[in-house]
């Protein structure tokens, strides 16, 4: 199989190569493509350095089975048919085109069969929030339709890219030196700092972080599941959290709830609140899977329970989550 990366130089690109590094998908060839900026550039993978083309609209994409995207969604957009026309499946980690009807928007642990269904030969990767919180939801929604829920997102700095990652870490140096703050990709200093915006504001006071996450999630779940959300950027580098409430149709007991969590796919269970066990960014940053603890009822409603969550959103919430598409795809085809 062949695979191409679109994007490669970006955080995403970057761990999109470290990915397919650890797991097993069989490449015979890897192409790389990034902007004027980057081509020329070379990687190194699998013992081998492999030379960064410019991505531009000609033939370059001929033989390849998978293209692996992430490079923005005005470049999403502009190269689409440019990379699925000799066939390519596009898995696009951009916004362009996860509400479109004709693009199946896929978690591979909740609906990996609607990869399947490809007019346009794209499959979008939902957004990094939605992605770790439906591979935990889905767990519940097994035991009781889920109505509605509450979500409140503590969203690290790599969730900005690169750039912001190496903002964060300027900030932190300047202000403990009694200097000003370098603030270029945030509305405001994210060092000892929150700031309650994800994205831009729409009309409805949401941002539209916000309003992906109600969006994307009523997609892959194929529900009427109604999501509330608040996204706050948080000055943690790499991995989200977040506090969810949920309504289901019928009671559900934490036991209930744990031992769905354990059986999950992609998730791992720790909630040992008493001995301090419950997931945070510092010790999930790099890994796989979604983590979960402080399962609770909610005091408020009888049909109500909250937990926690936390995964890498590089990973799990971008390229991981792409790459197990086209495993899973792989493995159907064979």
């Amino acid at each position: 199989m062949n695979v191409a990366i679109v994007g490669v130089s970006g955080a995403v690109g970057q761990e999109f190569l470290r990915v397919l590094e650890e797991r097993d998908l069989p490449l015979d060839e890897l192409v790389l493509f990034g902007s004027a900026r980057s081509a020329g550039s070379s990687y190194r993978f699998r013992g081998k350095e492999i030379g960064v083309k410019l991505l531009q609209h000609n033939d370059d994409f001929k033989g390849v089975d998978i293209a692996l995207v992430s490079a923005g969604a005005a470049a999403s957009k502009e190269f689409a048919d440019t990379i699925t026309k000799h066939g390519a499946i596009m898995i696009d980690n951009s916004s362009a085109f996860r509400m479109d009807a004709d693009v199946p928007l896929v978690v591979p642990e909740v609906n990996a069969a609607d990869a399947l269904n490809t007019p346009r030969r794209i499959i979008a990767n939902p957004n990094c929030t939605t992605i770790q919180m439906v591979v935990a939801l889905h767990a519940i929604e097994q035991l009781s339709h889920i109505r509605s829920v509450h979500v409140s997102t503590y969203q690290s700095a790599s969730g900005a890219g690169a750039a912001a990652m190496q903002e964060l870490e300027t900030q932190y140096r300047q202000v403990l030196a009694g200097e000003e703050a370098t603030v270029e990709k945030f509305a405001y200093q994210l060092a000892f700092n929150l700031i309650p915006q994800v994205d831009v504001f729409t009309d409805n006071g949401y941002t539209k972080e916000e309003m992906k996450m109600h969006n994307e999630t009523r997609k892959i779940l194929h529900s009427d599941i109604r999501v509330s959300a608040t996204c706050v950027r948080v000055p943690s580098l790499r991995a989200h959290s977040e506090s969810i409430w949920l309504e289901t149709e019928r009671p559900l007991s934490v036991e209930e709830v744990r031992e769905a969590f354990r059986k999950a796919e992609g998730v791992v269970l720790k909630d040992d609140p008493q001995n301090r066990e419950y997931p945070m960014p510092l010790f999930v940053s790099g890994k796989d899977p979604v983590y979960v603890g402080r399962i609770r009822k909610d005091l408020t409603n009888e049909n109500g329970l909250t937990f926690w969550c936390v995964s890498d959103q590089i990973r799990k919430g971008a390229a991981l989550n792409a790459v197990q598409i086209a495993e899973w795809l792989l493995r159907r085809k064979g």
